[in-house]
């Protein structure tokens, strides 16, 4: 079966090496060129183009794009792919988007004798690239169960059940994982007023009710402010965003998130976009400065 993948960058390009190196027939496509060969070279089973059409013809399309209105434009409408697969084939969708428009793509998939599968991503590019990142899988059963032997090869897929459980897992542990470590920023802020230093702080904290993922991971980077983009802030805060909007959809009141998303939109306004998360750090200091 010919796969394609839509969206060979960051996080997509781990994974479709991946799938060419397992020996599965991979057509990558990128508006980059060099960004798709650098998926071909994995394998001889590889293929790149910067021709979108030349997915129709696979049984098989993953998207794995940075925006929701990205996916949207790519499969939606009478100019997306949805419009050129054949029925039969399956749209693997594992890109950070909310469950409305995954509900949307699902709804529209199906009306044209297409499968949808959601895939949510966790982690980063270098856990992807080890076949380490955890995949948050949703969709009809026998569908997935036809797909786990080409996720087994790209990561570790974990059936969550539903397209809505399968996008919620994801922003769910952004809104977490962000929140917390706007609190640590501000923490570590704090220490400064009582002249610990970080690099003295975060040891200390480490063995306290205090201590988490964003601690361990980002906390150096904040104390030698070092924000290279790992994961950008932009990105984020848009996972912020749709978190939020996704409670507010249901009708749920989350204020402590709220306020989480204030501060990285405070951020963004700043300039610090194309910056590591860890770069709302940033906002504080801006708030003493002012003061």
């Amino acid at each position: 079966m010919k796969i394609g993948f839509w969206g060979v960058g960051a996080m997509g390009g781990p994974l479709a090496r991946r799938l060419v190196a397992a020996g599965y027939e991979v057509v990558a496509y990128s508006r980059s060129l060099e960004k798709a060969e650098a998926v071909a070279s994995a394998g001889p089973t590889g293929r790149a183009t910067d021709k979108r059409e030349e997915l129709a013809s696979c049984g098989v399309v993953f998207t794995c794009l940075a925006l929701p209105e990205h996916v949207r434009e790519a499969m939606s409408g009478p100019a997306g792919l949805y419009a050129q697969l054949a029925p039969g084939a399956v749209h693997v969708e594992c890109s950070t988007i909310d469950p409305f428009l995954a509900s949307v793509l699902a709804e529209e998939a199906e009306n044209r004798g297409i499968a949808y599968v959601q895939a949510t991503l966790g982690k980063t590019p270098a856990v992807a690239a080890a076949g380490d990142a955890p995949m948050f899988v949703g969709g009809e059963d026998a569908v997935k169960e036809r797909l786990w032997p080409m996720l087994t090869a790209m990561g570790k897929p974990v059936d969550v059940g539903s397209i809505s459980a399968s996008c919620a897992v994801k922003l769910i542990s952004n809104l977490v994982g962000m929140a917390n470590l706007a609190v640590l920023a501000e923490g570590l802020r704090v220490g400064q007023c009582a002249g610990i230093e970080p690099e003295m702080l975060l040891p200390l904290l480490a063995d306290t009710g205090a201590h988490s993922f964003q601690m361990d991971v980002r906390g150096p980077w904040i104390a030698r402010k070092d924000f290279m983009p790992r994961f950008a802030l932009r990105l984020a805060h848009k996972d912020l965003r749709l978190g939020c909007e996704m409670a507010q959809r249901w009708k749920l009141e989350t204020p402590l998130l709220n306020a989480a998303r204030a501060v990285f939109a405070r951020a963004e306004a700043l300039g610090l976009g194309g910056q590591d998360c860890a770069a709302v750090s940033c906002v504080t200091e801006q708030r003493k400065e002012n003061a």
